[in-house]
């Protein structure tokens, strides 16, 4: 390891209540047994409001099951053509419709309930994709890990990188792997928390620092990516029910670029100014990563050389796949690059190979890793250290399942939305006051895309009446559903920090990646809402041809 050790501190006011925090979150029963019990707790929920009749009545988005229609008029020998019930003309099929529907709260302590319960067990964990997605992800990682290749990156960019600005460029990276979507989490924090360890810096401050601009930045990026693509094409749907124009996919770049690194810069503040003086100077009898091996400069030398031309040759071979007109990964009817398109789809996939083909490169050059018999060892070693994550995962898509099911989420969204409607002020102020709705809601409703299937059909129309454009909703929507993703616990990484930190402090629990970033979520939130109001009342566009107001 290079690099001195931080001073300790003095505990300040914040630092005392932030280890309290920590203690009692640490307290909370382990992550499974917790999902275990808020199953519970949901149950007996749904069953009181099912008694007392609770429901709401809302307009939703619905996708149209095009491809569906597609196959079976395939199979009946025919096409199938939507026409206008008053022209008669053909019409063009829309991607999705809203319709008016009435959500009752459903008891998961009936018939019905258990029913779904039993049925849909194995169904629930099935589908829960993030299964999917960890397992990939680490199976390219593990080879390039077990190979030694992550260590040398590290070593390589704390030689290269200027001290001071190591923080910064781990927390800018983890806003632009939204555009790979979860291997930011999977990816990024692990190599940041070795990397602080690595320059004599508290491990859990490299952590905290990455997830805050993976998770807590989430919703804006330099780039346009497949979740921008998906609310634009909700935002839309809604739009042309309204008959007002539709979107472009860029409704939100200006904002989105300034907000990245305007965000990252306080998220670097917090982590030199509060997290690294909180922590103070790291214990290494908590490190549970093992001992460190000398290094053998000229064996690193040769496998990062060899790794590099592998990176090379698939770096070409996702090229021929990609940039030429009809290739595989582009758009099959636009042919774009960018977007909602295979290849941004296939990124976790293409990132996940890249690491495992960089691996076996570096491997055979410093001779870590010299047979596929090894490269099939080091992915089972890594998927054998992901058994208790997979068993929380287990419970947790039990939990989204019954919970979703039960209603309980989208009645809570749709009754304050209601109150945001029935409130007469100016529109800044209901654009605040719509932010801290979505603030609350991540809690219990997180994630970017299915928030907005539910809102946008409600509040589009509200603020077209006080001259609002949808493109500064959507804005303001970006800006309320990142901060708490870091701090939920129905988010679906939250484990997997916990899996992290405890190799580089044995006793650490959902308590302390809480209180690591609740001064994350508390800086974040509040400079970003700043950042919007301004960007309102000043009236900057949001992006091309997207002004504030309505025309």
């Amino acid at each position: 390891m290079s690099g001195s050790a931080v001073a300790p501190t003095v505990p300040s006011g914040n630092s005392k209540w932030l280890d309290w925090v920590e203690r009692v979150g640490n307290k909370v029963p382990n992550p499974t047994i917790m999902f275990v019990y808020l199953i519970g707790i949901v149950a007996i929920l749904s069953a009181i409001l099912s008694w007392a009749g609770v429901s709401v009545t809302d307009d939703v988005v619905t996708p149209v099951p095009t491809d569906q229609l597609s196959q079976v008029a395939e199979h009946l020998g025919g096409t199938w053509t939507l026409y206008d019930s008053v022209t008669g003309e053909p019409a063009e099929v829309p991607d999705f419709i809203v319709s008016t529907e009435t959500f009752a709260v459903r008891s998961l302590i009936s018939v019905e309930g258990a029913r779904f319960f039993f049925s849909s067990f194995v169904d629930n964990f099935a589908g829960f994709g993030v299964v999917a997605v960890v397992l990939v992800s680490m199976a390219g990682v593990g080879v390039a890990e077990h190979a030694g290749l992550m260590g040398a990156l590290i070593r390589k960019v704390v030689k290269v990188a200027p001290a001071r600005w190591l923080t910064f460029i781990l927390v800018f990276v983890g806003v632009l792997s939204s555009v790979a979507t979860d291997a930011g989490y999977l990816i990024l924090v692990p190599l940041a928390a070795a990397a602080f360890y690595s320059v004599g810096r508290h491990p859990l401050a490299g952590l905290a620092a990455a997830f805050a601009g993976v998770g807590a930045v989430f919703g804006v990026n330099l780039l346009i990516t497949p979740s921008d693509s998906m609310l634009t094409e909700i935002t839309n749907s809604v739009l042309v029910q309204l008959h007002m124009p539709t979107l472009e996919v860029t409704q939100n770049y200006f904002f989105s670029i300034v907000s990245s690194f305007v965000l990252a810069v306080v998220a670097t503040v917090v982590t030199a100014r509060i997290t690294i003086k909180r922590l103070g100077a790291y214990d290494h009898a908590d490190y549970a990563g093992g001992e460190e091996d000398q290094v053998d400069e000229d064996a690193e030398a040769r496998g990062l050389k060899l790794a590099g031309w592998y990176l090379l040759g698939f770096v070409v071979v996702i090229a021929l796949l990609t940039a030429i007109p009809g290739a595989p990964l582009r758009d099959p009817q636009t042919g774009n690059i960018i977007g909602n398109t295979p290849f941004m789809a296939s990124l976790v996939f293409i990132i996940s190979l890249a690491f495992l083909v960089c691996g076996l490169g570096y491997g055979r050059g410093a001779g870590t890793l010299r047979t596929g018999n090894e490269a099939v060892a080091a992915i089972s070693k890594t998927f054998a250290s992901l058994g208790g994550l997979l068993l929380m995962f287990l419970m947790i898509a039990q939990f989204i399942a019954l919970f979703n099911w039960s209603n309980l989420p989208t009645v809570a969204a749709i009754s304050a939305a209601e109150l945001l409607e029935q409130a007469n002020v100016p529109a800044i102020v209901l654009l605040i006051g719509f932010i801290v709705v979505i603030v609350l809601l991540d809690i219990i409703l997180p994630g970017l895309v299915p928030k907005w299937v539910i809102f946008a059909p409600v509040f589009i129309p509200i603020f077209a009446t006080l001259g609002v454009a949808p493109q500064t909703l959507l804005a303001a929507y970006r800006v309320a559903d990142s901060p708490i993703n870091v701090l939920t616990p129905l988010m679906v990484y939250l484990p997997f920090m916990v899996t992290v930190a405890q190799r580089y402090k044995k006793d650490a629990g959902i308590g302390t990646i809480i209180a690591l970033m609740v001064p994350y979520t508390l800086w974040i939130l509040l400079a970003w809402v700043v950042l919007f109001v301004a960007w309102f009342l000043i009236g900057i566009p949001w992006g091309p041809g997207a002004p504030v107001h309505l025309p």
